[in-house]
C-alpha cells in the first residue's frame, strides 16, 4: 500500500526527534516546511502518495517561494524534502528522492558580525553595578564571549553545570550532544558576583525561583534567548559598538579573537561544538596583519635574504 505524504512526514519527524535526537527547534522547523509542501500538493490536487512527487513538482514548489522566502529559507525547505525522501528510501517506502535532482538556491556567503576586543570589554563594563539583574546580564555576556556558547546553550545552563573549582562548564549543544568548555577567569568572577544574589532577580510577588536554571528572569522562570538578544543589542547601543550586537556576534568574536591570537582551528571547533571543521572555517576569519605576521615568521621563503642588485656597467660613468 502506498504511503501518504502526511503519514510519511509524521514518521520522519518522529525519527528526527527520537532516533536522531535533533533539537526541538530543528524538528519544529522541518515540520513546518514539510507541512507547507503537503499543503502545496493538496492545492494542486496531487494524490496523497509519496510516489506521486517528482522533481518537476519540487521545482514548481520552489518557484512559488521566490519573492516570499530568501535563498537561505528556500534551501532549508529543500533540505527538509531531501531528508524526508532519503529517510523514506532507507525504509523502503519510496523508490527515488525527487528533491535530490533539484539544485539548491545559490547563497551569498556572509560572515557573521563581530565586535573588537575593546568593544567586547565595553559591553561587559556597561553592566557594572550591584543590581542582581545587571550582575546576571554581565555573567551572560562574559560566558557568551568568553566561552563562545550559543545563546540557546547559555539560557539552557543549570546551576550544577558550572564547576567553579575546575573552571569548566558542561554544555548541552545541538542534538543533545554534551561538551565541556573552559570558564574564563572574568566569567568566573562574574558568576561569583551573580550566584549569591540569583534569587533576588525574581521580582514578581508569589513566584519562587526556578530550582535548577542558572539564569533567571524577573518572573522566576528560565531566562529566554529573546531576552538575551534584547539585552546584548541595548548594551551595544549604550557602548557605541560599530555593528548591531547580538549573542551570535559575541560567539563569533570569541572564535575570531582566539584565532587571531594563534589558537588552533581544531581547538576552536571543539570549543564551539561544530561537527564539521568546515563550519568553523566559515564562522572564523583572520585579520590580514596577523596572517602576514605568521607567514613572515614561519615560511622559509620569508627569510631568504635578497641578493644585492648587480651594478650596471654604465653606472657611475
Amino acid at each position: 500500500m502506498a504511503e501518504s505524504i502526511q503519514s510519511a512526514i509524521a514518521l520522519y519527524l518522529e525519527h528526527l526527534e527520537h532516533e536522531r535526537r535533533c533539537a526541538a527547534k530543528t524538528v519544529e522547523t522541518y515540520g513546518r516546511s514539510l507541512a507547507e509542501f503537503a499543503a502545496f500538493l493538496e492545492a494542486r490536487e496531487v494524490a496523497d502518495d509519496v510516489e506521486r512527487v517528482d522533481a518537476a513538482l519540487v521545482r514548481a514548489y520552489l518557484a512559488g517561494l521566490y519573492g516570499v522566502n530568501g535563498p537561505a529559507s528556500q534551501g532549508r525547505k529543500l533540505a527538509a524534502l531531501r531528508g524526508l525522501y532519503s529517510f523514506l528510501r532507507r525504509k523502503g517506502l519510496a523508490v527515488a528522492n525527487p528533491a535530490q535532482a533539484v539544485r539548491s538556491p545559490r547563497l551569498k556567503r556572509k560572515l557573521p558580525r563581530f565586535v573588537t576586543v575593546d568593544e567586547a570589554a565595553r559591553l561587559v563594563e556597561a553592566g557594572e553595578g550591584s543590581d542582581p539583574a545587571r550582575l546576571r546580564d554581565t555573567a551572560v555576556v562574559e560566558i557568551l564571549y568568553g566561552s563562545g556558547l550559543r545563546v540557546s546553550e547559555v539560557v539552557g545552563l543549570e546551576v550544577d553545570d558550572v564547576d567553579r573549582e575546575a573552571r569548566l562548564i558542561r554544555v548541552r549543544g545541538k542534538g543533545g550532544k554534551e561538551r565541556i568548555v573552559p570558564l574564563g577567569r572574568k566569567a568566573a568572577q562574574a558568576l561569583d558576583a551573580y550566584l549569591p544574589r540569583r534569587g533576588e532577580v525574581v521580582t514578581v510577588a508569589g513566584r519562587a525561583a526556578h530550582p535548577t536554571a542558572l539564569f533567571l528572569n524577573r518572573s522566576g522562570d528560565r531566562l529566554s534567548a529573546r531576552a538575551v538578544q534584547r539585552m546584548t543589542r541595548l548594551r551595544g547601543l549604550e557602548t557605541g559598538a560599530r555593528e548591531s550586537v547580538n549573542p551570535h556576534a559575541l560567539r563569533h568574536s570569541c572564535a575570531t579573537h582566539l584565532l587571531d591570537a594563534g589558537a588552533d582551528l581544531r581547538v576552536i571547533q571543539e570549543l564551539l561544538g561544530h561537527a564539521s571543521l568546515s563550519t568553523t572555517q566559515r564562522y572564523t576569519h583572520v585579520c590580514i596583519d596577523g596572517l602576514m605576521a605568521v607567514y613572515d615568521k614561519a615560511h622559509p621563503l620569508a627569510h631568504v635574504a635578497k641578493k644585492p642588485e648587480k651594478e650596471s656597467e654604465d653606472e657611475g660613468k
